[in-house]
C-alpha cells in the first residue's frame, strides 16, 4: 500500500466526502502517477494491469478538476463492453455523488429513448460502447460541442474486439481542444497508431511494461494429449476445487458442450458467448453475482468487462492464440489486490502460444500433468480413508472395538471389511465418487450464542444429532444413481405421488444417500414410505419426498447445514406433485 494519501491531490471537500464514503484509504500506483497530469490537461497514454484501479485514476481528475460549472457533456468514456461501461457509469456515480456530476450509460441493448432522455437531463458524463455512442451522434441526440475530455478505457480491447472504425469515426466527431486519455493493459501497435492520430504530444505513463497480469494471480498449466477436454477439465476441477470459476473456449460451440458437460457432472454451470440475447446474458450475470452459479462458460467476447470479486479462478479450456488475450482473461481474477489462479489446458497445438507467452510477459505458468487414471483412484482412495479415519475420531463402544479386533483376525478380514466399505462408505461402488466426509447435521444460524445451556435428554433437538435407528429395524435400501444424468426414468420425482426436492450439498460435501434419507427422517420427521429415490450427483442431491409432506421438508431444513454447509433445500425447478421434472442442472 502506498503511504501517500489522497491528501497530497489537494481534492475538494465534496469529492473528499465521496472518497471517505465508498471506503478508499490510499491511492494506488496509477492514480498516484496521472493525477497531477490529467489535472493539468495533459494528453496521456497509461500502460496499467488489470485490476490496477484505472478507473478511478481517471474518474477522480476529471471529477475535481476537469469538469466545469454548467450544462452539457464536458466528459466521454469509451469503453469495450456494456458490463464495463455500467461499472465506470456506477463509479463516476460514487465518486460524484456530492458533486455536480450527472452520468449517463449509452450502451447497445437498451432502449434509445431512455438514453436520450439522460442525455437531455444534464447529464455531464457519457460512458458508453463504441458502436451506440457513435449512432446518437450521428441521430444528433448527443451534443459534444462542449467536450473537454476523452477517455479509451481499455484500448487494446476495443481495437482487439474491431472497433478501430468507430473509434475514428467518433474521435473526428469531437471538438479540437479537447484532451485524450488512453488506458490499456498492453500497448500493441494498432494503439499507438491512434494515440499518434488524436493526441498532442502525450505523456506515456507504463507501469506494467514487463508485468501486465495482475501480481496476485498465480499461473498453471495442466498438458494432456486432449487438451481442453471435458474429461480433463473435470479432473482439473477435481484437483484445484475452485470456489468460483470463468471457464474460457475459443468458440460458441465450445462454450455450449463444455457448459453440458460441467452440468452432467452435477456443477452449477451457465454460458455466455455472442448468441445470446441481451435478457439472457443479465440474467447469467445475475445468476453469478448472487453466487447462484459457480462455473461461467464464456468467449473472450461475451466475457470482457465482467468484475465479478468472488472469482478465485480463471480456467482457460481453450487456450488463447495471442499473449494479450490470456492477460486479460486472468485479469477477471485478482483484481484490485485479491489474489486469484489462472489454469490453462496445454494440448500439443498450444505449446507454441504458451511459449509466445513467456516471450512476450515472462508469464511462466508452473506446468503440471494431469494424474493417471490410477493415480486419481489412488489419491480419492487416499482421501477416502483419512475422511474415514477422521470419523473415526468420535467415541466408540467397547463391544464395536472388540468386533473390529475378532475381524481382523479372520482368514477373510478384508473381503469383510471390503464389504462393510462398500454398503457403507461407496454406496453404489461409484469408485469415481469424490471422497466420503464425516456428516454431520447443524442447527440453523439464527445469531444465538454458540454455547447455550445443556439441554435434557428428552429436550435434545434431533438437528443437532441425528438420532441412531433402533439396532432392530432393518436397513433401509436407498437407490443411489450416480453419473448418468440424463435418463428420465431414474431421477427423483417420478414416483407416483412423489415431488422432487432439492438440496445444495452433494457428492464433493460427502454426502451418501444414507445420510440424506436419514436427514429427511431424524430432522423432518418423515417415515420410511414418504421417501422414495436419493440421487447424488457432485454439487447437489435430489430426492423424492411425498408430495404432502414437500412442505414440511422444507421448513424443517430451513437453516440446517451438512458438514457445515447449508442444506438450503428447495422444491426442484419445475417440479410438481405426481409430475417428472427435467434433470436439474443446479
Amino acid at each position: 500500500m502506498n503511504e501517500q494519501g489522497f491528501d497530497s491531490f489537494a481534492l475538494s471537500a465534496p469529492v473528499r466526502q465521496a472518497l471517505a464514503d465508498v471506503g478508499y484509504e490510499s491511492p494506488t500506483a496509477v492514480q498516484l502517477a496521472t493525477f497531477a497530469p490529467i489535472a493539468e490537461g495533459r494528453d496521456v497514454i497509461v500502460q496499467s494491469r488489470t485490476g490496477s484501479g484505472k478507473t478511478a485514476a481517471f474518474a477522480l481528475p476529471v471529477i475535481d478538476r476537469v469538469l466545469k460549472p454548467g450544462k452539457g457533456v464536458q466528459a466521454m468514456v469509451l469503453c469495450p463492453t456494456r458490463e464495463l461501461a455500467l461499472q465506470v457509469a456506477g463509479e463516476f456515480e460514487r465518486l460524484g455523488r456530492h458533486a455536480d456530476v450527472g452520468v449517463a450509460p449509452i450502451y447497445g441493448g437498451a432502449g434509445m429513448q431512455g438514453q436520450i432522455a439522460a442525455l437531455q437531463g444534464g447529464a455531464k458524463v457519457v460512458v458508453g460502447t463504441p458502436g451506440r455512442v457513435l449512432d446518437h451522434l450521428r441521430r444528433g441526440t448527443l451534443d459534444v460541442s462542449g467536450l473537454r475530455v476523452i477517455v479509451l478505457d481499455e484500448g487494446d480491447e476495443m481495437l482487439s474486439m474491431g472497433f478501430a472504425e468507430e473509434l475514428n469515426a467518433i474521435l473526428e466527431r469531437l471538438p479540437r481542444g479537447r484532451q485524450a486519455l488512453i488506458f490499456s493493459a498492453t500497448m500493441p501497435d494498432s494503439m499507438a497508431r491512434m494515440a499518434a492520430r488524436h493526441q498532442r504530444e502525450p505523456l506515456t505513463i507504463a507501469l506494467s511494461t514487463d508485468t501486465v497480469a495482475p501480481s496476485g494471480i498465480a499461473h498453471h498449466a495442466y498438458f494432456s494429449a486432449s487438451g481442453g477436454s471435458v474429461p480433463d477439465l473435470l479432473r482439473v476441477l477435481e484437483i484445484e476445487k475452485p470456489t468460483a470459476a470463468l471457464v474460457f473456449c475459443n468458440t460458441k460451440a465450445e462454450t455450449e458442450s463444455v457448459t453440458r458437460g460441467l452440468q452432467a457432472a452435477g456443477l452449477r454451470a451457465e454460458y455466455l458467448n455472442g448468441d445470446l440475447a441481451q435478457g439472457d446474458r443479465e440474467r447469467v450475470l445475475g445468476l453469478l453475482r448472487d453466487e447462484k452459479v459457480d462455473f461461467l462458460v464464456a468467449t473472450d467476447v461475451a466475457a470482457r468487462g465482467i468484475d465479478v470479486p468472488h472469482l478465485s479462478h480463471v480456467i482457460h479450456c481453450g487456450f488463447p492464440e495471442s499473449p494479450e488475450a490470456y492477460v486479460h482473461r486472468s485479469g477477471r481474477t485478482g483484481r484490485a489486490g485479491r489474489t486469484g489462479t489462472a489454469i490453462s489446458l496445454i494440448g500439443p497445438h498450444d505449446i507454441g502460444n504458451l511459449y509466445l507467452l513467456r516471450l512476450t510477459y515472462g508469464i511462466r505458468p508452473i506446468e503440471r500433468t494431469l494424474p493417471s487414471a490410477a493415480e486419481n483412484r489412488s489419491r480419492i482412495e487416499a482421501a477416502r480413508v483419512e475422511s474415514l479415519v477422521t470419523a473415526a475420531a468420535g467415541a466408540v463402544s467397547e463391544d464395536a472395538v472388540a468386533l473390529a479386533r475378532r475381524l481382523l483376525t479372520h482368514d477373510d478380514h478384508e473381503r469383510a471389511v471390503a464389504w462393510l466399505v462398500d454398503r457403507f462408505v461407496l454406496g453404489e461402488r461409484d469408485q469415481a465418487e469424490a471422497p466420503a466426509r464425516p456428516a454431520t447435521v447443524a442447527p440453523p444460524s439464527n445469531g444465538a450464542s454458540s454455547t447455550p445451556a445443556a439441554p435434557s435428554s428428552e429436550d435434545r433437538s434431533r438437528r443437532e444429532r441425528p438420532a441412531r435407528r433402533p439396532r432392530e429395524e432393518p436397513p433401509r435400501r436407498v437407490e443411489v444413481k450416480h453419473g448418468d444424468h440424463g435418463v428420465r426414468d431414474e431421477t427423483p420425482g417420478e414416483e407416483v405421488g412423489m415431488t422432487g426436492v432439492e438440496l445444495a450439498v452433494g457428492k464433493r460435501d460427502g454426502v451418501r444417500a444414507g445420510e440424506v434419507a436419514r436427514l429427511l427422517r431424524d430432522v423432518a420427521g418423515l417415515d420410511r414410505v414418504d421417501v422414495g429415490r436419493i440421487h447424488v450427483r457432485d454439487g447437489l442431491t435430489l430426492a423424492s419426498v411425498r408430495s404432502e409432506k414437500v412442505d414440511t421438508v422444507l421448513s424443517a431444513l430451513d437453516g440446517v447445514h451438512y458438514n457445515e454447509k447449508p442444506v438450503a433445500a428447495r422444491r426442484s425447478p419445475g417440479d410438481e406433485p405426481e409430475a417428472a421434472p427435467a434433470p436439474a442442472a443446479d
